[in-house]
């Protein structure tokens, strides 16, 4: 089994799993919360391959920064599987969406706007912990 294959194979029942030569980190934490986590501990998760339920630009962005080698999303904005793949990383997805949207459902979700014309990921990230301080 490829590490994509077993990342997909142990999301059921979690937000995000990752494979890397077996070895799985997951979360249950919701949105790009395991994320910001990962790259804030300093967690090498270079060469991992990403499982995760809903991957929007913001989560891309968190990818491409975290050196990861593939994804699955369950539900991919346009603008995520765009970012992913200028950035030559392999995506795959069992819906495509136009927009990720808000948990109550009215607007684009606040950290796809965060970073919607933002490019770089180093500086979407600064972007994204800023936001989420400011909601704080």
């Amino acid at each position: 089994m490829t590490d994509i294959q077993t990342a997909k194979a142990n999301l059921n029942g979690h937000t995000i799993a990752l494979c890397k030569g077996g070895n799985l980190v997951l979360s249950d934490k919701r949105g790009i919360a395991p994320m910001m986590e990962f790259i804030a501990e300093c967690k090498d998760l270079a060469g991992y391959s990403a499982a995760d339920v809903v991957v929007g630009k913001a989560a891309a962005m968190l990818f491409v920064k975290a050196k990861i080698a593939a994804v699955h999303a369950i539900v991919l904005s346009e603008k995520g599987k765009e970012f992913l793949e200028e950035h030559h990383i392999p995506v795959t997805y069992d819906t495509l969406t136009k927009n990720i949207i808000n948990r109550i459902g009215t607007d684009i979700c606040p950290m796809e706007r965060t970073v919607l014309d933002c490019n770089d990921a180093e500086t979407g990230y600064t972007l994204l912990k800023e936001k989420l301080l400011g909601m704080k």
